[in-house]
């Protein structure tokens, strides 16, 4: 994989926070995958005090917001801890949904081998969806964490029978441009590719006070993969 160059990936930057829009396939901290490089590693390059101030799965794209000195740091960890943090996530769902500030509610349990399930058992956990876009067989979707929890968003769409494009561990399936277009040609020998080769999940917007309690919000637009999955639903629905 041919990694990023950091400072390109930066979209707000001032003396104590840098935002950047992550790329899909890139994990934000150390994994279990050898050999590899993270986020946090190319950052560290860049400046040597950055730290993350959350995390994003491997997968998923958009904002993410490293602190450059422990002040700041603390400063946006106790807005996370307060739930103050302003979060938007855009998702390409399977089917068709109607959703206006639906809130599903349900506990969230982090399962021993990274996957996670609804269980009242769980940790408490809050997503709020809204509809942004229909098209014939599948729905853009806002979506609005108030917890934090892992594969929350993930979890509770699966949940509204709307699990995400792509998104095999939670039953959503890979989507094929030749499902859409009518008349759809391969090339012989050759295997049709997915339109997005990962779940379509963006962190679209963050929003958080700065040090002098100044809000702020920073969008980040989508990564190539998604947009062309936008696109194409546009186009052929």
């Amino acid at each position: 994989m041919k990694y990023p160059v950091f400072k390109d990936l930066i979209i707000f930057e001032n003396e104590d926070f840098l935002v950047v829009n992550k790329p899909p396939f890139l994990a934000t901290l150390e994994d279990r995958t050898p050999n590899t490089t993270n986020l946090l590693k190319l950052a560290k390059q860049h400046n040597p005090n950055l730290q993350a101030c959350h995390r994003l799965d491997k997968d998923t794209s958009g904002c993410l917001v490293f602190a450059k000195n422990p002040e700041a740091y603390r400063h946006l960890s106790m807005q996370f801890e307060h739930r103050e943090v302003y979060k938007v996530y855009h998702a390409v769902a399977w089917g068709v949904h109607k959703f206006e500030d639906r809130l599903v509610n349900r506990s969230i349990l982090a399962g021993a081998k990274g996957v996670a399930k609804l269980t009242p058992q769980g940790k408490p956990a809050e997503t709020y969806f809204t509809t942004l876009e229909s098209y014939s067989r599948h729905t853009l979707l806002e979506c609005m964490p108030v917890t934090g929890r892992l594969h929350q968003i993930r979890v509770h769409l699966a949940f509204l029978g709307a699990p995400i494009v792509g998104d095999e561990l939670y039953g959503g399936e890979p989507l094929y441009l030749s499902s859409l277009k009518r008349k759809f040609n391969l090339k012989q020998q050759t295997e049709e590719q997915p339109l997005i080769k990962r779940f379509a999940l963006h962190s679209h917007t963050i929003g958080f006070r700065l040090m002098n309690e100044e809000p702020i919000k920073i969008e980040a637009p989508y990564p190539k993969d998604m947009a062309v999955l936008i696109k194409q639903l546009r186009q052929y629905s």
